[in-house]
């Protein structure tokens, strides 16, 4: 996925940028990027990789080469960025959050018109670039977004930097948020309101679904209003958002307790004690443990101290020693005990099989699990929640195919219907696959509820398919 952070202010803006973008840093694991703005014109920029260290880390010595009092930056899971624009309507930076489903068609149809592209990795091209390039055929900047809008399949949210301000524009169907904060001689826009409280900023507004701002230091204009349709992601609230932040007004950890809470009180499994697995799965854990009137204790403790971050890295050999590696089992908690574990999701299964098998070996006589969210059925193809390259990586789609052959395609909505006998089938199975004592995911019913919006303004695609597109809409 990714996350950004951009403000204008009266004064030098550096430090505030790089705190802020900092606060972005649990939504991304590959590339990070800063620039800023002089009064005078002159743009300055800098990109690291943060593979293999931290945004804080790689930054803070190039804090002194930076000037200006407006600035945007990125934590990305994809490409670098910001990129840097010249054109006729005039010189821009741009950081997006996005991913482009037909980049090679786009791209293939601008070089033959005589586009070039300069930012090139592994043969791939930088998508920022291809928006950019979008962006630049409009007649203005309003024109430009609306372009990508049009064009684009698949999702893009993103900043663009100006000499006149910092225009924040959202996705057309606002699968990833913007929220705009404000204090005296400052205004700030992000992906993720975590990053307002401590830099003095006060919520003032979340973007909607294809709306587009222009920001400066003394306020923000609205330049497009919102669509009527709404596609969010519910992983935001799930997995990616950070406890503390809200979107669509609905503020992460409350679903994840409330989520946990309503799921409890029906569940009857005799245990000892609710543990989560960290960190995404503590804010249902508290909540279930409220539910079923259990003890919270943490079976399962993250080693923080070298390991703080959320996201792990990039490849699946090394996600699976990192998540070994954060994660130690309590022993003297779990010894002879009946523990049930809450969890943010299943993909492979790989990271959640190792981590029953060190908890049983520290001695734990019954492990119990249950999921936030539903069972994952298909790819993500709007905001790279699964990197998988295929849909077999999915633990969902391999149990359906052993269970149905090839023909298990043309049964997916009955897996994906909660209660039914295949979703039951499909459960039970990845059950006995991860050696657990009892396995429940969260309806999808009950998701819905926590969020608190309709069910046709969620994406819901990674679980029944139900999401559509820009190219899917009538007038397109």
């Amino acid at each position: 996925m990714g996350g950004f952070f951009g403000i204008a202010k009266m004064e030098r803006c550096v430090e505030e940028l790089f705190y802020g973008v900092d606060y972005n840093s649990h939504l991304g694991t590959r590339r990070a990027g800063m620039a800023t703005v002089s009064r005078e014109g002159h743009f300055t920029r800098q990109i690291h990789n943060i593979e293999n260290n931290y945004f804080r880390t790689k930054f803070e010595g190039d804090l002194v080469d930076f000037d200006g009092d407006m600035g945007i930056g990125v934590i990305s899971d994809t490409d670098a960025q910001p990129i840097i624009i010249n054109c006729h309507l005039g010189k821009f930076a741009l950081v997006t959050v996005a991913k482009i489903n037909n980049i090679k068609s786009l791209e293939n149809e601008l070089l033959n018109k005589g586009i070039h592209f300069c930012e090139h990795g592994h043969d791939s091209l930088n998508p920022t670039e291809l928006v950019g390039a979008l962006i630049s055929e409009g007649k203005d900047f309003l024109e430009g977004i609306e372009n990508v809008y049009k064009r684009v399949h698949g999702s893009c949210s993103m900043l663009l930097l100006t000499e006149d301000g910092i225009i924040a524009a959202r996705d057309f169907l606002g699968r990833t948020p913007i929220a705009i904060g404000t204090k005296e001689g400052a205004t700030a826009a992000t992906s993720e309101t975590s990053a307002f409280p401590n830099l003095g900023f006060e919520l003032k507004y979340q973007l909607g679904p294809g709306e587009v701002v222009l920001i400066t230091a003394d306020g923000y204009k609205q330049l497009r209003k919102p669509e009527k349709r709404m596609q969010i992601c519910a992983f935001l609230w799930t997995y990616y958002g950070y406890p503390p932040c809200s979107y669509e007004g609905k503020n992460v950890d409350l679903m994840r307790y409330e989520s946990g809470l309503w799921q409890g009180e029906k569940d009857d499994t005799e245990i000892d004690f609710v543990s989560p697995v960290p960190d995404s799965g503590t804010g249902m854990a508290l909540g279930y443990a409220a539910g079923m009137k259990k003890p919270f204790m943490r079976g399962l403790v993250k080693y923080t101290p070298t390991w703080p971050r959320s996201f792990t890295p990039g490849t699946q050999l090394r996600r699976e020693l990192v998540a070994k590696m954060k994660l130690i089992p309590n022993g003297d908690l779990l010894k002879g005990k009946k523990v049930l574990f809450c969890d943010d999701s299943i993909v492979r299964g790989t990271q959640l099989r190792d981590n029953v098998t060190d908890i049983r070996n520290a001695g734990a006589s019954e492990v119990h699990i249950r999921i936030s969210c539903p069972p994952l059925i298909y790819p993500c193809k709007y905001i790279n929640f699964t990197s998988s390259k295929g849909v077999m990586e999915l633990i969902g789609r391999r149990v359906i195919y052993k269970l149905e052959g090839e023909q298990g395609d043309n049964y997916l909505s009955e897996y994906a219907l909660t209660g039914s006998k295949r979703y039951k089938a499909l459960v039970e199975e990845i059950r006995e696959q991860l050696n657990l004592d009892s396995l429940q995911f969260s309806p999808l019913e009950t998701v819905v509820k926590a969020i608190g919006l309709p069910k046709e303004c969620i994406c819901t695609h990674c679980f029944d398919g139900s999401s559509y597109d820009v190219s899917d809409l009538p007038e397109n």
